[in-house]
Formats: structure tokens, sequence, C-alpha cells
């Protein structure tokens, strides 16, 4: 597992609660993934979600991947955990936009300690975020204790490519992305079972250059103007950001880094 120091949980808030954060919404929209809602599609049905269950996002930001499996799925009610109060509030007020304060909940925590019920959840799901999580063993050891015997654990994640990183690459991408680490895809199953789950799923997406190209083109054909007005009309940091976006389809294109999507089933 690549690594850097000074980044943690403090880092992570303080991004998404930063012009950065409102940037990322800008670009990539409510679903802050890769992939947006067929990614979702595509979690779901692998991790056979269906209508009437009961899930937990962990590291949910403003609620849209739960909002989508209430409304595409069925799922009869989901509890959203973040660590950053200005997610959690944006996410309370689109929630309540959309009329479905009834089925979902947010709780302000941090997802390694979220102080929900053992077994209390049919699955927990998580769409790209468990990258900005520094101790990837207790935060599946805590989503493996919220789900019940049975349930899924079904996340999307960033990950290290086959291809690896160099040292100086993963500085620069861990520093960039504000990640205390970043883990492959053996190592989330090795995780993955050691907290007790039968890993049914664990692939590359496939989908990480092509969409950083599309990232790009938005900035750079449509929406300069939006992005500029977002970063206060400061050029460099747009220059820095676009920079960023070339350096991430770079190293997809190498197979250095992925977006990689697993289902474990608790035993």
């Amino acid at each position: 597992m690549k690594s850097i120091t000074g980044v943690g949980l403090a880092e992570v808030t303080s991004l998404y609660g930063s012009v950065q954060g409102d940037f990322m919404q800008l670009i990539f929209g409510q679903q802050i993934h890769i992939g947006g809602m067929k990614a979702s599609i595509d979690l779901a049905d692998r991790a056979g979600i269906t209508a009437g269950l009961g899930g937990v996002d962990l590291c949910c930001c403003s609620g849209a991947g739960m909002r989508f499996l209430v409304r595409s799925r069925g799922v009869a009610s989901m509890v959203g955990v973040d660590a950053t109060e200005a997610v959690v509030e944006r996410g309370r007020r689109l929630t309540h936009e959309e009329g479905l304060d009834d089925r979902i909940q947010f709780i302000h925590a941090d997802a390694c300690q979220s102080g929900l019920p053992s077994a209390s959840a049919d699955f927990v799901w998580s769409e790209d975020a468990w990258c900005y999580v520094a101790d990837k063993q207790k935060l599946i050891s805590e989503a493996a204790r919220i789900v019940r015997p049975g349930g899924a654990i079904a996340f999307t994640d960033w990950v290290e490519g086959p291809a690896g990183l160099t040292d100086s690459e993963a500085q620069r991408f861990l520093g960039m992305m504000t990640f205390a680490n970043v883990e492959n895809i053996a190592g989330y199953v090795k995780l993955l079972s050691a907290s007790g789950g039968d890993v049914s799923v664990a692939e590359d997406t496939g989908r990480f250059a092509s969409h950083f190209d599309l990232y790009l083109n938005m900035i750079e054909m449509q929406l300069t103007y939006d992005v500029l007005r977002t970063l206060g009309f400061r050029t460099d940091l747009l220059q820095a950001l676009t920079d960023g976006f070339r350096f991430l389809g770079e190293l997809a294109r190498a197979g250095k880094i992925a977006q990689a999507r697993f289902v474990a089933l608790r035993e």
C-alpha cells in the first residue's frame, strides 16, 4: 500500500468544505463518483440490492447514492454517515427538497466509528469514498459489524492499478487527492475476507481514463466560466486542477490507478 504522512480526517473534511469541494460537485454532479448513475446501477445489480431493504452508506457525502437507491431500487430506508458537516447539511437539504426525509437519515460522524447498532443493515454501500479514509481495516471492520449475516458490503473505490505507482507518482497522486494511502484490489479482498466477507466481486470497472477525458472536456469546452466562478476566478487554481486531471488520466491509461468495484457477503 502506497501512503503519505500529514493527511488525516481533518484534512479531508477541510477539502470537502472548501471551494475544491464545490468544484467537484460542479464537475461530477450530485453523484461525486466516476460513472454517475450508471456506476450506481452496476454496483446495485452485482450486490443484489432490491426493494424493501435497509442500508447504510459509509462516507455518504451529500447522499446522492442513497437517493438513487430509494428512488430507483425501492430501498425502504438508508442511513448515511459522513464526517464533513457541510456536505451532511447539503445532503439533508437536498433530501428534503426531494421529499425523502422519511426514508433517508444523515449522521455526522466518523465512518470508522459510526455508533450504529451491530447487524442493523441489510447492506453497506459506498462509492469512490473509502480512498479518503486512512484506516481502511478499521473502516471495513465497521462495515462488517453493521451489516447483518448474509448482507452485502458493496462499494467502488479508487485503487492502485496492476502496473503500480512509482514512489514519486504516488506522492503526487496522494497529495493532490488528499488520500493518506491507496489500496489495491488484492488488498481490499484481503481486508474483506479478514472481516468475515465472502468476496464475490473484485474488479476494475474500466471507467477511469475515459471519464477523466470527459471531465477535462467539460471544463475546457463548456464549463470554464462556471469553474472559474466556483474557484473565485483564480486562474492559477484552475490550471493546477486541469493539470491534475491530465495526470490522473495518464496514470489510468498506464494501468497505475483504477476505479474498482467490490461486493462481499457477510458470513
